[in-house]
């Protein structure tokens, strides 16, 4: 990775299917380390639920302690079809929380068609979410390259 000045990460993950998500977290933490951004530049944090990863992750982007926001869910069909909300919820979200505070927020919020818990489809989605790690993690590593080659004022919210 071009070198770069990266004070802190935050990967916040939802507590639904967070042992499908710590995969998701390993593989990102793996790839940053790769990329050249050590653990110890990684903060990971635990909500309830992936509506609750907007709030927090604006809580953390206000601090102006760090320099990207990952969030990560999987909101799968409950039956109800609440799923569909849920997810343009958080992305709407995230979205809002990115631009409102000039912080980068990344989404690795998934809403499979067809999730079920059974052993083919758990097999499935755990390599599916690390690969979905690895690939939030050249997002996050790609999008600090590209803004580090901007004036740090440039478009800053609140600068004159």
């Amino acid at each position: 990775m071009n070198s770069f000045d990266i004070s802190r990460i935050a990967f916040v993950q939802a507590g639904w299917h967070a042992d499908l998500l710590n995969g998701a977290r390993d593989a990102f933490f793996s790839r940053m380390a790769e990329l050249g951004v050590p653990d110890g530049r990684i903060v990971s944090f635990d909500v309830p639920g992936a509506f609750e990863i907007p709030l927090f992750a604006r809580r953390l982007a206000v601090t102006g302690e760090y320099d990207a926001i990952v969030g990560a869910a999987l909101v799968v069909n409950g039956g109800i079809y609440r799923h569909e909300f849920v997810a343009q919820a958080v992305v709407d979200g995230l979205m809002r929380v990115q631009l409102d505070t000039d912080v980068p927020v990344f989404s690795m919020s998934l809403t499979p068609h067809h999730f079920h818990s059974h052993d083919e489809h758990d097999t499935f989605f755990r390599e599916h979410l690390r690969h979905k790690g690895r690939e939030v993690a050249d997002a996050c590593a790609g999008m600090l390259r590209a803004l580090s080659a901007i004036s740090p004022d440039a478009g800053r919210a609140g600068t004159d």
